[in-house]
């Protein structure tokens, strides 16, 4: 779906290969958005979904809520990290490829150096520092900003009985352990089978900067799903076939990933710097994500695939509301470990009706979650 002529978004004449035209002052906006998110965006890829529906739908209306869906199912359909891949599409879809790579590199370079620096601290004194006190109080606010686009997105992506039902199954298998591709592929064969009237089927080592450039970029073009499976490839490169870490490295790296803002993705640059350094980590980010720019490149043509045929299309429909079941799943999970008491129930209470009833963006609700968070850890 395109947007109105004349409006920001839309795409020139001469369709989907055609890259927009930026506008003045298109990039600076681009990287003071992305930049800014890149720094705020706590909570795994359902909060990054959130917060950029927050910014370019409710607040920019640079897309509307169906483009932003189509989009979030499109990269479920390729791999590497989703809102990532999300993230970098829509610079593209405002400014071109510039915006593209402005965007990209905007989002995920905080995390990238506070990955580095975490890295660092672990190298020199065997520990990170400790995130609680800030993430005290920013996962209450993740959790309003979350379901504040699960509200907003429900309508759009199931708006009909049997797309409501597909999002509950979801949302259901998720929360049984079910694995969240499984999930999306088994909607997307459902609806359809829907569409065609068929039953449907059951459901610091000196290692080499080339071979790690190499080992990451093989990583980022093959890895689907969430930061978990990223655990499992990291666990079954680095530690059994290439033996350069351990898996209790791996999985404090995968804890550095899962605390910090933007990206689980930069997981990949604590590793690099224990590799190699600060050229390793380096290396490693640009390896991992190099192969979501290509791919974020070619979702609007996607997109656009899915969207010329009714069957296509209710392939997509159906992995729209598989997805926003997944992210009601997220949440669910999100709250048990984020509302542990009263003033964290208090925090997205409030939250949430500030997103309900204001324009406020959602990074001043993240900063005012973690000043909350600090001063509750230190008085």
């Amino acid at each position: 779906m395109t947007a109105p002529a004349g409006s920001p978004g839309a795409e020139p004449p001469g369709g989907a290969a055609s890259a927009p035209r930026p506008e003045p002052g298109g990039l600076r906006e681009l990287a003071a958005l992305f930049l800014r998110l890149g720094c705020t965006s706590f909570g795994g890829p359902a909060a990054h979904v959130a917060m950029l529906h927050d910014e370019v739908v409710r607040r920019r209306r640079w897309v509307d809520e169906q483009e932003l869906l189509d989009t979030i199912s499109a990269t479920n359909l390729v791999p590497g990290p989703n809102s990532t891949e999300l993230a970098i599409h829509l610079g593209a879809r405002r400014a071109g490829w510039r915006g593209l790579v402005v965007s990209g590199v905007c989002f995920i370079l905080p995390a990238a150096a506070l990955a580095t620096a975490l890295a660092w601290a672990y190298v020199r004194y065997g520990d990170t520092p400790s995130l609680e006190g800030v993430l005290y109080g920013v996962k209450p606010v993740v959790i309003a900003i979350v379901a504040a686009a699960l509200w907003s997105l429900a309508p759009t992506a199931a708006g009909t009985p049997p797309r409501a039902a597909l999002a509950v199954a979801a949302a259901a298998g998720y929360l049984a352990g079910v694995d969240e591709l499984g999930l999306l592929a088994a909607a997307g064969l459902l609806g359809l089978a829907a569409h065609l009237g068929r039953r449907p089927p059951p459901a610091l080592l000196g290692v080499g900067l080339v071979p790690l450039f190499l080992t990451f970029v093989k990583i980022g073009s093959v890895l689907y799903g969430s930061g978990y499976v990223l655990l499992a490839f990291l666990d079954g490169e680095l530690v059994d076939r290439l033996g350069w870490l351990t898996e209790q490295q791996v999985l404090d790296a995968a804890s550095v990933g899962q605390v910090t803002p933007g990206p689980v993705f930069t997981t990949a640059t604590f590793v690099g710097y224990l590799v190699a350094g600060v050229p390793g980590a380096v290396v490693a980010t640009v390896g991992i994500f190099l192969p979501s720019f290509v791919f974020a490149g070619l979702l609007g043509r996607l997109v656009g695939w899915l969207r010329s045929s009714a069957a296509t299309g209710a392939v997509l429909d159906a992995v729209n509301a598989g997805a926003l079941g997944l992210m009601g799943g997220v949440l669910l999970r999100l709250g048990g470990d984020a509302l542990v008491d009263a003033p964290t129930v208090a925090v997205a209470a409030v939250a949430g009706l500030v997103l309900w009833r204001t324009e406020v963006s959602s990074t001043w609700l993240i900063a005012a979650g973690a000043t909350i968070g600090l001063l509750h850890t230190h008085l």
